[in-house]
């Protein structure tokens, strides 16, 4: 019997390793995650949770002991955020060529320098290639389903990859929604089956690993089983998510449309703020616009034919990145792009904004905004440049803290 809880969406992460009864969780401290291994630890601490957590002296090591705790056949959760996930990037390519399934949760923020504690996608989008999958959540209830999901996926006979689900810090590392608990029996029987001795090491039953290998033909080799591994994460992602919705009801799909299948213009982008765009949907839709969302939520593997399905037929996309990669752009802009090259004579016309940076907010009206530069680009047949989205009253204030930084520099200058 499922019952609901009201959870923070660290909680939310938290409840999912427990119901999927981790065994191990390696951890690190850092904000805005530190919450989730605060609530496991009590569980722990109280006997609540019958698991082993081990403190580490960083990410690079809370990372090596998950996947050599994962590479035993031991069920392992963690958590990291921003600066520590790219303190530990070496180590995450290196247990995904372990093929060590483990889950961890990654609570978005924006990374150094300057410094911030709201979230951005750049830490997260740095793991694309580390070859971890990779799932975002938009709501706290996605943040739970996801990780039962997540382990079903990473521990799949015809994946073992470990697998990230994201969250965006803040927004819902720390906001507190209804979240529905699914039943520990359903869970356990829906996780049952996970044969850990094809992947145990001991000495007793020695198996081949990619490990320590030199030359250019076996590594070319083992990256691409990698690589083909990754791939059949899609077909199992799909088949497992049918199955969480026999269980409990909710369906997830790698893609999710919202007022999409019949819409002229559409938003793409990710995460929490997709709740706003769904928003502004019904709002463009009820001034008349033909508007609707589509929101990747399996990133790795990227879902390439399902994108080009429900992108086919639209006159413009405009794709809302909370990114920026220094020098090219937004990512996902570019990831949506590619994907639909040569698919059709007639392409949409793709719009390229950022915004949500740092955690700045994106209002309804800038949404508004999108919607009629994207519906005016379609007019003129061409995309404008990207866009930073950032109103008039913030750039002037950007430029008052210039004038003062300037007095300030010019007097520290005279004395």
């Amino acid at each position: 019997m499922m019952h609901k809880k009201l959870l923070t969406g660290n909680s939310a992460a938290a409840w999912g390793a427990r119901l999927a009864g981790a065994e191990y969780v390696p951890a690190f401290p850092i904000t805005p995650q530190t919450e989730i291994i605060e609530t496991l630890a009590y569980w722990i601490d109280t006997g609540e949770m019958d698991c082993r957590m081990t403190t580490l002296e960083s990410e690079h090591s809370m990372i090596t002991a998950a996947g050599a705790a994962a590479a035993t056949g031991v069920r392992v959760f963690t958590a990291t955020s921003s600066q520590g996930l790219l303190y530990s990037m070496e180590m995450l390519y290196t247990v995904a060529g372990w093929r060590a399934p483990f889950v961890m949760a990654n609570v978005s923020r924006g990374l150094s320098s300057p410094i911030t504690l709201e979230p951005d996608h750049n830490d997260i989008l740095a793991a694309r290639d580390s070859g971890f999958l990779q799932i975002h959540c938009s709501t706290c209830q996605e943040v739970l389903d996801s990780i039962l999901i997540a382990y079903r996926l990473a521990e799949h006979e015809r994946v073992r990859l470990p697998v990230i689900v994201n969250m965006d810090g803040f927004y819902l590392s720390f906001t507190r929604e209804p979240v529905e608990l699914p039943a520990l029996e359903d869970m356990q029987k829906f996780l049952l089956g996970y044969d850990a001795e094809n992947i145990r090491f001991s000495a007793g039953a020695p198996i081949s690993e990619g490990v320590a290998v030199l030359g250019g033909t076996l590594y070319s080799y083992f990256r691409y089983e990698m690589h083909l591994a990754a791939l059949n994460g899609l077909a199992a992602y799909n088949e497992i998510a049918d199955e969480f919705a026999v269980i409990t009801g909710r369906q997830y799909r790698a893609v999710e449309g919202y007022r999409s299948d019949d819409a002229e213009l559409v938003f793409v982008m990710m995460g929490s703020f997709a709740t706003k765009a769904k928003a502004a949907v019904d709002q463009l839709r009820e001034a008349g616009m033909s508007v609707g969302l589509v929101r990747p939520v399996l990133l790795r593997p990227f879902p390439r034919d399902l994108l080009r399905s429900m992108l086919t037929g639209k006159k413009g996309v405009a794709v809302v990145d909370q990114n920026l990669s220094m020098g090219m752009g937004g990512i996902l802009y570019a990831e949506i792009i590619s994907s639909l090259n040569g698919l059709e004579a007639s392409p949409p016309i793709f719009v390229s904004f950022i915004g949500g940076l740092g955690g700045r907010d994106i209002g309804a009206e800038e949404f508004y905004e999108m919607a009629n530069v994207t519906a005016q680009a379609v007019r003129e047949g061409h995309a404008p440049a990207p866009r930073l989205l950032l109103t008039c009253e913030e750039l002037a204030e950007v430029k008052k803290l210039q004038e003062i930084a300037g007095a300030l520099g010019n007097s520290g200058a005279k004395s």
